[in-house]
């Protein structure tokens, strides 16, 4: 039963390249690492730093924190030229924080060396971004939406570009960009570009849209320092008994996940969380053994079809289930029996993807989570929980990212029709006492909007049956449009 969780999803690299060490680089670089003060280089500098200064294609499977910031910028001191006043690189991030992340070790690495760099994301002006652009900034840190936007206004050009790199694309994908970033590609030049995809997993959608925007690309991953990717990440919460259910709610938001398989032992609790989950405004169903055949039937058939979002189970009710594209398995509830949750992890990070499987264990749930974590040697990763603060900043970046999109798609004749509410608009949003209405208008379009499923890239052959096109052409048919518990 261990192969469910230890069988590779991929391969390790046709062609491993061996990894470096700050005495191999040359002296750029050397220069970008002094400034930065790194006495070494992390282990995913180590391996992606050859093959981005290669020119190799490549997707990286690393954790927030782990480097991959300075492993595709630091070859850029090397690839991209000072002298030449155009945007030759593009590092795509899904949020605003990031951007500024990113721009400021920008700011580190490559700013004595000549090398100018600009933020662009939205909710800010466009003055700054502009003048940066106009300047001929040879590196852009920014979101999808607001990228486009500046390619559409113009003051923005791919003509020079030679890097994209998609950085933390499963947290892209998860906030809707993929329509913003197909749009883009429109753009991109007709000669090749080298482009590098950055995320903490490969679930089936972050693999096709790998399809769609890299050439052949190498897999590397830091697991158990191997290289290969892994099938499956194994992740926990420690959460408050009484309020387990504000925690999965939070999660749920933070993670958005594109379809999940929730755990239960009793059909009570299956039950209240399908509920839970309903009355929250999300796309839930249960599963459980007092179901009559009707509704069971019912169940299962969105089941096969892939149309239901969250599936809430007993093991039992759930046994020889094969949900399609599974991106998450969350349980609720620690098995009765460890092997239980081989049986549950297994559904998710199948047919070359990898997906998360996330336990939500109290501190005394966490002693039966070690036990099966000893028993099967897995390496689990504890998180932190989300704040209310940490939700409120990642459903502010994914209404912001809707709401732009929205706007780029009306007519002159809807845009001549909105004039109407610009000066309510501002009335409301400077008397603090009206602010709700703003928010329950927000609110109410999210809800629509984000809880729906959201639009992912289609069923393409596997990579090595897909008929190659030339990268940077642009598509024939375009639209717009585990340790101890930390204490809390």
């Amino acid at each position: 039963m261990t192969d469910l969780l230890n069988e590779p999803a991929v391969s390790a690299p046709k062609n491993l390249l061996p990894e470096v060490g700050l005495e191999d680089l040359h002296e750029p670089l050397r220069a970008g690492v002094a400034r930065a003060g790194w006495t070494s280089l992390m282990p995913v500098q180590a391996m992606a730093i050859p093959y981005l200064l290669a020119g190799q294609d490549i997707l990286v499977q690393a954790r927030t924190g782990s480097g991959k910031t300075g492993a595709f910028l630091l070859p850029m001191l090397e690839r991209l030229n000072p002298s030449r006043p155009h945007c030759q690189a593009l590092v795509l991030v899904p949020t605003r924080e990031l951007a500024r992340q990113v721009w400021h070790e920008a700011e580190t690495l490559c700013g004595e060396a000549g090398l100018r760099h600009v933020p662009i994301y939205g909710g800010v002006g466009y003055g700054p971004q502009v003048d940066a652009l106009r300047d001929g900034a040879h590196i852009v840190v920014g979101t999808p939406g607001r990228v486009l936007d500046h390619l559409l206004k113009r003051t923005l050009s791919f003509k020079h570009l030679e890097m994209v790199i998609f950085d933390e694309a499963d947290r892209m994908l998860s906030m809707g960009f993929y329509p913003d970033m197909k749009e883009m590609q429109r753009h991109f030049p007709e000669h090749r570009l080298h482009s590098c995809m950055f995320s903490a997993t490969f679930p089936t959608f972050v693999m096709r849209t790998a399809r769609e925007f890299l050439q052949e690309p190498e897999f590397l991953t830091l697991s158990r320092d191997h290289v290969h990717v892994t099938d499956t990440e194994h992740v926990y919460y420690i959460v408050p008994g009484m309020d387990k259910d504000r925690s999965l709610m939070r999660i749920i938001e933070l993670e958005n996940p594109t379809s999940a398989i929730i755990f239960s032992n009793t059909k009570s609790m299956v039950h209240y969380v399908s509920s839970v989950l309903k009355n929250f405004g999300y796309d839930a169903d249960e599963l459980s053994a007092d179901l009559s055949q009707a509704e069971r039937e019912r169940v299962l058939k969105r089941v096969r079809q892939g149309s239901l979002r969250f599936l809430v189970a007993t093991d039992v009710a759930a046994r020889g289930l094969d949900i399609p594209d599974l991106s998450h398995v969350i349980q609720y509830e620690p098995p009765v029996d460890i092997e239980g949750y081989i049986h549950r992890a297994g559904r998710t990070g199948r047919a070359g993807a990898s997906g998360i499987a996330m336990s939500l264990v109290t501190e005394l749930e966490w002693f039966t989570l070690n036990k099966i974590a000893k028993a099967y040697g897995i390496e689990m990763q504890e998180r932190s929980l989300p704040t209310p603060s940490d939700v409120e900043a990642v459903v502010a970046d994914r209404v912001t990212v809707l709401l732009e999109a929205k706007l780029r798609d009306r007519d002159a004749l809807k845009g001549e029709r909105s004039q109407r509410f610009v000066a309510l608009a501002r009335q409301l949003a400077e008397n603090e006492d009206e602010s709700a209405l703003i928010a329950m208008l927000l609110d109410d379009y999210y809800q629509q909007s984000l809880h729906a499923p959201l639009q992912q890239p289609a069923d393409v052959p596997p990579a090595s049956a897909a008929p190659r096109k030339k990268l940077g052409t642009r598509p024939r048919r375009a639209r717009r449009s585990v340790g101890r518990p930390s204490r809390r």
